[in-house]
C-alpha cells in the first residue's frame, strides 16, 4: 500500500504530529485529491483544542484545500482524473433533507459535514473527499494563489454579495487581517464605496492599496459616528474576533444596513434600539458551498483579487499553525506541498 505524509491532531488540545498513512482509496460519490497546497485557518484551532462536538481523533485538520483529482469513485460524473479541483469548510451535503431540498444545502440536517473536522482534510499528501464538495480551479491560479479563497476568499466574497448592497453604496470592512484584506478588496472590485476600519494609522496605507476609499482608525476616532459622517453604511462586515469591536459599529449602518458576522466572537451587547428603529440587521454569515467557492475563484481571477500569503512546507506545519494563530501573519499562512 503506498504511503503518504500527513499531520494530525492525536487528541484535544494535543500537539500537531506528522506521521505516515497509506494513501486512502475514494468509495462511491467521491474524489481524491492529490494535495498540492492548503491554508492554516484560524478555524483549525477548532479541531485542535477539540471545541467542535463530536470531532473523533486523530484527526487531519485543514479546509482550504487545492490540488489535481487523481483518483474517481464510482458514481462520479462530475470530475475526472487530472481535473484541478479545491475544497472548502463545506465538506457535502445529503441532497435530500428539507434544507436541501430547499437549496439550502449549507444547512444539511443529517450531519455536518466539515471538512479537516468531521473527516480528514488537507494538512496532507492526498484526501478524499465528496464529489460535490468539490469546486473548479482556473488555470489562471496557481494552487497557492487558489488555497486561502477557498475558505477566506468565498467566507467574505459570499457575505458582500448577500449583504444587500449594490454598486456605489457605502460598504465597511472591520478589520483589516487574513478576512480583512480579501474583504476590501472583494468590496472595492464590486463597485462599492469601501471604507476599511482598522486599529492604528500604521494600517492606511495597506487599507489604500487593497482598494478601500476611506480608512477609520477605530483606536483614535468613532467607527459610527465616522461612518455616519459618510452617510452609513449599507452594510458592514465583520471580520474581527472581538464582539466589542464590532458592537460600536453598529452606529454607523444607514436605513436598512446590515451587519454581517462573519468572525466567531462571544457575547456581543448592544441597544435593540439601535437597530430597531431604522429596519436593520445584525446578520450571521456562513461560508458557502463548492459553487460559491468556484464562483468566488472566478471573480478573483476576473478582477484581480489575491491573498497576502506567507509559505511554509507541510515539514513546518506546527511552525505555521503558531504563526497563524499569533495574529502576526500576512496574512494567511498557506502548506506547500511541493516544498
Amino acid at each position: 500500500m503506498a504511503k503518504m505524509r500527513v499531520a494530525q491532531i492525536p487528541r484535544p488540545n494535543g500537539p500537531i504530529e506528522l506521521v505516515d498513512r497509506d494513501v486512502p482509496s475514494p468509495g462511491a460519490g467521491e474524489v481524491r485529491l492529490k494535495v498540492q497546497a492548503c491554508g492554516i485557518c484560524h478555524s483549525d484551532a477548532m479541531v485542535k483544542e477539540g471545541l467542535f462536538p463530536g470531532t473523533q481523533y486523530p484527526r487531519v485538520p485543514g479546509h482550504e484545500v487545492a490540488g489535481v483529482i487523481d483518483a474517481v469513485g464510482a458514481g462520479v460524473v462530475r470530475w475526472k482524473v487530472g481535473d484541478r479541483g479545491g475544497v472548502g469548510w463545506h465538506g457535502g451535503s445529503c441532497g435530500y433533507c428539507d434544507s436541501c431540498r430547499r437549496g439550502d444545502f449549507f444547512a444539511c440536517e443529517t450531519a455536518m459535514r466539515v471538512t479537516g473536522i468531521t473527516r480528514d482534510g488537507g494538512y496532507a499528501e492526498y484526501m478524499v473527499a465528496p464529489a460535490d464538495a468539490v469546486a473548479a480551479i482556473p488555470a489562471e491560479l496557481s494552487p497557492i494563489e487558489a488555497a486561502p479563497l477557498m475558505c477566506a476568499g468565498v467566507t467574505t466574497f459570499n457575505a458582500l454579495r448577500n449583504s444587500g448592497a449594490h454598486g456605489g453604496d457605502t460598504v465597511a470592512i472591520l478589520g483589516l487581517g487574513g478576512l480583512g484584506h480579501l474583504g476590501v478588496q472583494f468590496a472595492a472590485k464590486m463597485g462599492f464605496r469601501t471604507v476599511a476600519i482598522a486599529r492604528g494609522a500604521d494600517k492606511e496605507a495597506l487599507a489604500k492599496q487593497l482598494g478601500a476609499h476611506h480608512y477609520i482608525d477605530n483606536a483614535r476616532s468613532d467607527p459610527a459616528a465616522e461612518l455616519a459622517k459618510l452617510g452609513g453604511a449599507k452594510a458592514i462586515l465583520a471580520t474581527v474576533t472581538e464582539s466589542p469591536a464590532m458592537a460600536a459599529t453598529i452606529g454607523g449602518l444607514a436605513t436598512k444596513g446590515t451587519l454581517m458576522v462573519i468572525g466567531a466572537v462571544g457575547p456581543m451587547t448592544f441597544d435593540p434600539l439601535m437597530i430597531l428603529t431604522k429596519d436593520q440587521s445584525i446578520k450571521g454569515w456562513y461560508a458557502g458551498t463548492s459553487i460559491d467557492s468556484q464562483e468566488t475563484l472566478a471573480f478573483s481571477v476576473l478582477t484581480g483579487v489575491r491573498s497576502m500569503n506567507e509559505v511554509v512546507p507541510l515539514s513546518r506545519v506546527s511552525e505555521g499553525y503558531d504563526r497563524m494563530m499569533s495574529g502576526k501573519a500576512r496574512f494567511r499562512v498557506i502548506l506547500d506541498m511541493a516544498k
